[in-house]
């Protein structure tokens, strides 16, 4: 009984040195894959659901994503509005919160999240419930133009 027990623990061992040397041979750490990707991503940003909604006709259109390691990667095109700032907050549906993480402008219409952006665990766990959100903000709308919530995959 005690050489099989030791037969299994080999086997556990080289099974999982197959499956690390086969990820790396891919060129893939784990932290490369995201684990969750936002709602956000691929959606579009809109005026309707501001809080409150406005009038504009601005479009935009959410690439973020966040890895299970709280890491935050992507972009936010927009169009029909001149942004003055781009941020992910942290709120429920239908309500208005904090920044937690400000995205670099990298052209007229494009902001990407900046590099070793991260959330907390307080934050991440506000992610997987759904409680964060990108909004754009403009001179007309300071306090946001157009915005999409973020919800976990």
């Amino acid at each position: 009984m005690k050489k099989l027990t030791k037969v299994c623990r080999f086997s556990a061992i080289v099974g999982a040195a197959l499956l690390m040397a086969a990820c790396s041979s891919m060129g893939m750490k784990s932290d490369d894959v995201p684990a969750s990707m936002s709602m956000g991503a691929g959606a579009n940003l809109s005026a309707a659901q501001e809080v409150p909604a406005n009038a504009s006709k601005a479009t935009g259109s959410s690439t973020i994503w966040v890895a299970a390691n709280k890491s935050v990667s992507g972009k936010v095109s927009i169009s029909g509005m001149t942004p003055t700032a781009a941020h992910i907050h942290e709120a429920a549906l239908g309500a208005n919160g904090p920044v937690i993480v400000t995205l670099t402008q990298v052209s007229d219409a494009l902001f990407e999240a900046p590099a070793n952006a991260t959330l907390t665990n307080a934050q991440y766990a506000s992610y997987l419930a759904g409680k964060l959100y990108i909004n754009v903000h403009s001179k007309a709308y300071p306090g946001g133009e157009i915005r999409v919530q973020l919800s976990p995959k």
